[in-house]
């Protein structure tokens, strides 16, 4: 079974003249495993291999990961992207066409639509975003309360528009837009919490791009401290982004001193929600899974989803994403498919789009695939595959 990204990258190599040896030894990888990855035999899940990858083939890393999902994997959020685009699209040139709203309601609308993104409620959320996308935009166009709006705006991009469309497969074009669009909310407030928050968000397009130096330069740059919880938290998340920054760009010597700060000051806040990260002791082991595969370490990763009780994790978005990982990583460690297909169906029971639409998820299913028997567990992953389009 060959997957997506195995497809597009024999393809990319083929169109470029470049031979398996050339690709290989440019990127440090065996000629035999480049076959592998572009057979599906070996899930190509790893930010740093694909930058490698994408260097040795003169191409950007997003033309890897970015394809056109369609077929079986169709989801009801993918009708509901293009009204995402335009009203993005319209608040970028200054026309966003919504309507001037009270402060107090776009609040309890931001609220409410932040709330449904951390319940994976992705429908709900891709319904609600494009009007309140307008409507805040219009608001601050009108002078209405600038500060308390543009706050807003920087917490509805980063943590609502960002946040969905990377949930939901979303192109890495139009999260580069949210991100953006909170960046300049957070310029004009001049508030180191804010730009913080903003630096999340940038730092995370950057690195999905393969821009890992300018995403270093974004984190350097931003400084929220650490005096309150509410500091404390967003530093935690900014350091956690540090951590799998550097193994994505493969300087996996200082991904643990970020690590270790943020888990420090998880054991000060406690479980909390701040700024709507959800941040706590309990997500500094998802982030230290996450950084562990991101370094290819998969019994490692295997071995701290193991020590985790995933019902301590209380955001419904952080358990989808530690299922999905420790899916990942059993999918790679001998006699492990079984438990790697139960880890990957729950990841999908609580979001769908996790597992259907994320390149390095659908990488590890068409893995999975080519190893599959006609039994129950077969039986599971055809129907995780089949849900995600892919052709089983």
């Amino acid at each position: 079974m060959e997957s997506d990204i195995g497809r597009k990258l024999r393809q990319i190599r083929h169109a470029r003249g470049k031979s398996l040896s050339v690709v290989a030894g440019l990127t440090g990888i065996s000629a035999s495993y480049l076959s592998r990855l572009e057979s599906g035999e070996r899930a190509l899940d790893r930010r740093s291999l694909i930058t490698a990858l994408a260097e040795a083939l003169e191409v950007a890393p997003t033309e890897l990961t970015e394809f056109t999902l369609g077929g079986a994997g169709e989801t009801n959020e993918d009708g509901q992207l293009n009204e995402v685009r335009l009203a993005l699209l319209g608040a970028s040139i200054g026309e966003p066409r919504g309507r001037v709203w009270p402060v107090a309601g776009l609040n309890d609308r931001l609220a409410a639509l932040l709330s449904a993104q951390q319940a994976c409620r992705h429908a709900e959320v891709g319904q609600e975003l494009p009007g309140l996308i307008r409507d805040t935009h219009e608001t601050l166009r009108a002078g209405k309360h600038d500060g308390a709006v543009l706050r807003s705006l920087v917490l509805l991009h980063v943590q609502g528009t960002q946040a969905w469309l990377r949930d939901i497969g979303g192109s890495l074009d139009l999260g580069w837009q949210a991100a953006q669009l909170a960046q300049q909310a957070a310029h004009h407030l001049d508030d180191p919490l804010m730009l913080g928050v903003a630096g999340f968000g940038v730092s995370h397009g950057l690195m999905a791009a393969g821009a890992f130096d300018l995403a270093t330069d974004t984190l350097e740059a931003v400084s929220p401290g650490t005096a309150t919880s509410e500091e404390m938290q967003l530093s935690g998340m900014l350091a956690f982004t540090n951590s799998l920054l550097a193994a994505a760009a493969g300087r996996t010597s200082e991904r643990v001193p970020p690590l270790e700060h943020a888990a420090e000051l998880a054991e000060r806040t406690g479980e909390a929600n701040a700024l709507w990260f959800g941040f706590g002791p309990s997500n500094v082991a998802v982030w230290r899974m996450a950084v562990a595969l991101e370094c290819g370490e998969f019994t490692e990763t295997a071995r701290l989803g193991a020590s985790v009780d995933p019902r301590m994790i209380p955001s419904p978005t952080r358990k989808a994403a530690y299922w999905a990982d420790y899916g990942r990583a059993l999918a790679r460690i001998p006699k492990q498919r079984e438990t790697a297909v139960w880890a990957l169906r729950t990841a999908e029971r609580i979001s769908p789009p996790r597992v259907h639409k994320h390149p390095f998820t659908r990488s590890t299913l068409a893995e999975l695939l080519l190893k599959t028997n006609r039994d129950a567990v077969g039986r599971e992953l055809r129907g995780m595959a089949y849900r995600a389009g892919l052709h089983v």
